[in-house]
């Protein structure tokens, strides 16, 4: 993986970023909207592991027609999994609700535990495994630990998929979930045995630090991750609303509720001073009751939402105020991951075909 370039946070304006003027004119008048600056986070919006596994699922409608069964959603978002619906994708639940073991069936980027592949091997389907690599690399970390007779303690929150994927790598018991410093404060870890820690991707970067050093504190032996298990994308994009929060009236986070990476930089703006911190995917969610007397905005984007829906929001502003775009940036992201190999260097099939 390519590391992200890191420089000096940084308050300029960006090639994409606009400047809309707008009037409203009567018979007799002309009205000028309020002026409304626009603090644009970068980096935001869709993460190496999103690209690949949306990527993935419109690679096999290309090359295998529909449908596509995907196992879950495919990535959080409900504007993406409408979209590759239109497009022939099948969204399902579990995997008895495939009819038909010749079609394409594609994992989510979340991970899965260990009994899904089974399954599916066990009912020959044409499986397709569009994890995340970074999460895949916690997978691996936790299976070493396990291998060398430790006990893994998985940094992270209950009922969550890349939770449960992880935690289904290894036989019942071989995990314990912390999600609080309660949970710490509380741990009983098998007596003996040796403990080790790995976290799940999404997290707050500035709670997991406090988790992770209050384990520390109780078990100074605990093995360590060799390389930070929270992704690259989580991290920049909350230092990126860290950077902006204290300097706006209020910050939209674009995002959908039940996307971990979404959920946690709402909860960074408002621990960075944003008095009005709001999550939203479209713009019918905006309270403009909040929004109404706003001079600056910040907006950011999930990892897992498209830049189109804030390309939408900004639109929608734009329609109140007089818009002034700029863009704060602090990392520059040049990750990618290649497709998973049953769609690598595939060609599309010919109409003969």
């Amino acid at each position: 993986m390519l590391a992200p370039q890191r420089h000096r946070a940084s308050l300029t304006s960006s090639a994409s970023d606009r400047k809309k003027t707008a009037t409203f004119s009567g018979a007799a008048k002309r009205v000028t909207k309020p002026p409304l600056d626009i603090l644009l986070c970068a980096p935001r919006g869709f993460c190496a592991g999103v690209v690949r596994a949306i990527d993935a699922v419109e690679k096999a409608l290309t090359l295998h027609g529909a449908p596509v069964y995907v196992r879950h959603e495919i990535v959080h978002n409900k504007y993406v999994v409408e979209s590759l619906k239109r497009k022939g994708a099948v969204f399902v639940a579990e995997l008895s609700e495939v009819p038909d073991t010749t079609r394409p069936v594609i994992f989510s980027a979340h991970g899965v535990p260990k009994s899904v592949p089974a399954e599916a091997d066990q009912r020959a389907l044409f499986a397709i495994d569009a994890t995340c690599p970074l999460v895949t690399k916690v997978h691996r970390e936790a299976e070493v630990h396990h291998k060398r007779g430790r006990h893994i303690l998985l940094v992270g929150h209950a009922g969550h998929p890349e939770v449960i994927g992880t935690m289904g790598q290894l036989p019942p018991g071989a995990i314990t979930l912390i999600e609080t410093l309660d949970d710490v404060a509380t741990l009983v870890p098998p007596e003996g045995v040796p403990l080790a820690y790995v976290t799940q991707t999404t997290l707050s970067v500035d709670d997991t630090r406090g988790i992770v050093e209050a384990l520390q504190a109780r078990f100074p032996a605990l093995i360590a991750p060799h390389k930070e298990d929270i992704c690259y994308a989580t991290t920049n994009r909350q230092e990126a609303v860290k950077r902006v929060a204290p300097l706006v009236d209020g910050l939209l986070v674009v995002g959908s509720p039940n996307s971990s990476n979404s959920q946690r930089l709402r909860e960074v703006a408002e621990r960075a001073g944003c008095p009005h911190a709001r999550l939203v995917l479209r713009t019918d969610e905006i309270d403009w009751s909040i929004f109404s007397d706003i001079r600056r905005l910040g907006i950011t984007a999930g990892a897992s939402a498209p830049e189109v829906l804030v390309e939408e929001i900004i639109d929608a502003f734009a329609e109140r105020y007089e818009v002034r775009v700029e863009t704060v940036s602090t990392a520059d992201e040049s990750v990618f991951f290649p497709l998973p190999r049953e769609l690598r260097d595939q060609p599309a099939p010919t109409a003969a075909e």
